[in-house]
């Protein structure tokens, strides 16, 4: 009988840095965000958002010199709230499921606490997200279609995301 070892996980030699994002690195932020979302993400509700917001910051992962993950935070309000709008988060294919994803967006949690904002707002999946603490969002409204069950807060203040969700430029 032939047995056949079970893959045992190799460390990278390489350790992953996860810095602000910088001008120069713009170009691979949009490959790699069009390798993960295709170019789909064009027609969301969402793209709309962050073609008309100022980017607030953004987060650039590397392995070596190689970006292998990326997140930016878009300057909003939500009603009388003032916040950013999360995402994409995009990570690269070969480097999913290590938690870099997770190590991003707490990233941006920490970054919009320091920045005294009053909460954080995104599209995304509930279950992944509430682990961070957001919650859902019902009384954000934004200006095009969305999954609504989609739509999450993460509160840093008590003020609460009611009314239209608008760009700040």
């Amino acid at each position: 009988m032939n047995a056949v070892a079970a893959p045992v996980p190799v460390e990278s030699a390489t350790p992953v840095r996860i810095l602000r994002e910088r001008s120069g690195d713009a170009a691979a932020i949009d490959a790699l965000v069009l390798a993960a979302f295709g170019p789909g993400r064009f027609a969301k509700t969402a793209e709309r958002l962050r073609e008309a917001a100022a980017l607030a910051v953004g987060f650039s992962a590397f392995e070596g010199d190689r970006l292998i993950g990326s997140v930016r935070l878009w300057s909003i309000t939500v009603g009388a709230a003032r916040s950013v709008f999360l995402g994409p988060i995009a990570v690269d294919a070969a480097s999913r499921r290590g938690g870099l994803g997770a190590e991003l967006v707490q990233a941006c949690i920490d970054e919009a606490k320091a920045m005294k904002l009053d909460g954080v707002l995104l599209i995304g999946d509930p279950p992944y997200f509430s682990r961070f603490g957001f919650v859902a969002a019902p009384d954000a409204v934004f200006a095009g279609p969305v999954d609504r069950r989609r739509i999450m807060w993460l509160p840093i203040t008590d003020t609460v995301p009611v009314g239209a969700v608008h760009p700040v430029a």
